[in-house]
């Protein structure tokens, strides 16, 4: 694999990956050495062992019911300053999803930019089983499924496979089990062989436009479009294409 690849791997196997206050915090940090790295161009996040992270930790679960509002709170903010951190990050932040992605594993995969999925790979967001809401991963998911289907997958609670996952627009590509690594290394180098400054402005100026008026996101386009111009990568790929068109 590129060496302008950072691997995050989620190193709790024998808690599935079960996300607690130590792992979210372990995320962020990688995440923002590897934004301070002007060599990486994308990240690749992965679960060691056979799921990517079958959500909360049962020991953070325990606490939630006698946690006071201030740590309830505290706890809350910490996934949704993870969520805001990789939808920030200048790179494509990728999950290759293995086995079970459920509740918050299957909110951490649905933060990512890209989604590469094993074919025996599972999601769901079970939380309201127990009673609980996948609050914070609302706000992605209305951006990424249509409006009922997203209201099925939330309070329903049902595990979907990859292929479905797929079909609904929360998963880009799937892959053969027994070929997943080699398909992920394969399809990531090819996006991280992609112009740096280019991918990062396309990925800002995509989300930029969430909370922006059709009028508004053209204006800001617009604008994009003229710096985009200026920049060293734009001038020597249109040389290129030229010299080669000639």
């Amino acid at each position: 694999m590129s060496e302008n690849i950072a691997r995050i791997v989620l190193n709790r196997p024998e808690k599935r990956n079960a996300l607690d206050g130590a792992l979210v915090e372990m995320i962020g940090t990688e995440l923002a050495s590897a934004e301070a790295d002007p060599t990486v161009r994308v990240v690749l996040l992965s679960g060691e062992g056979p799921d990517f992270c079958a959500g909360a930790d049962l020991a953070e679960l325990r606490a939630m019911a006698s946690n006071g509002p201030a740590a309830n709170i505290a706890a809350a903010r910490a996934i949704g300053d993870l969520f805001l951190a990789i939808r920030r990050h200048r790179c494509p932040v990728i999950a290759a999803v293995r086995g079970r992605a459920l509740a918050g594993g299957c909110g951490l995969a649905t933060a990512c930019d890209l989604v590469l999925a094993a074919e025996s790979a599972q999601f769901g967001y079970p939380e309201v089983n127990i009673g609980f809401v996948p609050a914070m991963v609302m706000a992605l998911l209305r951006r990424q499924v249509a409006e009922k289907r997203a209201f099925e997958l939330l309070t329903l609670g049902g595990v979907i496979g990859a292929r479905e996952a797929m079909s609904l627009g929360l998963v880009n590509a799937v892959f053969a089990d027994d070929s997943f690594d080699a398909e992920v290394n394969a399809w990531v180098d090819r996006l991280a062989r992609k112009p740096p400054g280019a991918v990062a402005m396309t990925k800002s100026l995509l989300y930029h436009g969430d909370g922006l008026s059709f009028e508004a996101a053209i204006a800001s386009g617009v604008y994009a479009n003229a710096l985009a111009r200026t920049t060293d990568e734009c001038k020597g790929g249109v040389k290129r294409f030229l010299e080669k068109r000639g």
